[in-house]
């Protein structure tokens, strides 16, 4: 290779270098794009709208919120796979579509979380609660048990779909007490809640806030939260754990911010360092529990680490139970 040309590439190459170094100290310089993979209003939604408010004062700068729904969560998580590397389009994924997904639609998917996406923080973790229809005949996991193994089968439980964690949920739960239950899976959260409190249905996994009207209106009943200890937020709902023969039951939904895999480390660092901050905000944090969440900020090692433990416990249901996407 000539030496004019050996030059111009080291040249080339410093100058991209230094384009990196200079984009990470100044960013952000123009608006950034938060995708959600799911419909608007739904608790993914709500809580990135919540965490982009903040980061705006955060980074100085305008943070947008932008629903990509379908597939699962996959068209969306897909696009921001494809964004270009600089920070400015990220995603706000939950356990579905960046853990989970690759378990059950396997060589359907086409995008690989782990290779594609650079995890930056875990944002929220989001135990879901499990209610059941007023006259069902079970005011707690024990008598749930109870009945189940009295009835094999005739127990119905709705989730908003195969392989999601509601259903992982049921299926946990199963495995460890023995018990053999119906699963119905519906199109969103809204519909199965409707039809346990029509008695349509026995029981159903599903986020805290989508249940809480529910609750509060006396049209299901709380029987138990699916996070290892109670939430800080409904303290007075046990925990399936409290259950002895579930007491290492654990299976939450989780809620975290992805950057294109290239994205520059600096720029995810500095990502990382702004929703870190803005996660102590005692505003935010209320209103995040609010909708059901438990904010979790971790640095990208430990979250890292978390996604990797939450999918070895995945793989063991998905596997137990011979889950396979629609």
């Amino acid at each position: 290779m000539h030496s004019i040309q050996r030059r111009s590439i080291l040249l080339a190459a410093g100058l991209t270098t230094l384009s990196s170094i200079v984009m990470a100290e100044d960013y952000p310089t123009r608006p950034i794009t938060i995708v959600v993979p799911f419909s608007a209003g739904g608790g993914v939604d709500t809580m990135a709208r919540l965490l982009a408010e903040k980061l705006r004062e955060t980074l100085k700068q305008s943070v947008v919120v932008d629903n990509k729904g379908g597939a699962s969560g996959m068209l969306g998580a897909g696009l921001v796979v494809k964004a270009a590397p600089d920070g400015y389009t990220l995603l706000l994924g939950s356990a579905g579509e960046t853990a989970i997904n690759p378990l059950v639609y396997k060589e359907k998917m086409q995008y690989a979380p782990e290779k594609d996406l650079a995890p930056i923080t875990l944002v929220t973790r989001v135990p879901n609660v499990l209610v059941a229809n007023p006259n069902f005949p079970a005011k707690n996991i024990a008598e749930l048990v109870a009945y189940a193994k009295k009835n094999p089968g005739k127990v119905t439980y709705a989730t908003s779909g195969v392989g999601n964690p509601q259903h992982l949920n049921g299926e946990l739960l199963q495995s460890l007490t023995g018990i053999q239950m119906a699963h119905v899976p519906y199109r969103g959260a809204s519909n199965q809640l409707l039809d346990v409190a029509a008695g349509n249905v026995d029981i159903t996994f599903v986020s805290l806030a989508g249940a809480t009207p529910f609750i509060k209106s006396n049209r299901v009943k709380a029987i138990a939260v699916t996070s290892a200890k109670r939430a800080s937020f409904a303290p007075d709902i046990p925990a399936i754990s409290e259950f002895a023969p579930a007491a290492t039951y654990s299976l939450e939904n989780w809620f975290g911010l992805f950057a294109p895999a290239k994205t520059p480390a600096d720029v995810q660092a500095k990502l990382n360092a702004a929703v870190t901050a803005a996660l102590k905000d005692p505003q935010l944090v209320s209103r995040l529990r609010e909708q059901g969440g438990e904010p979790t900020p971790l640095s990208q090692a430990q979250f890292r680490d978390f996604i990797k433990k939450e999918s070895a416990q995945y793989g063991r249901i998905v596997d137990s139970a011979k889950i396979v996407a629609e």
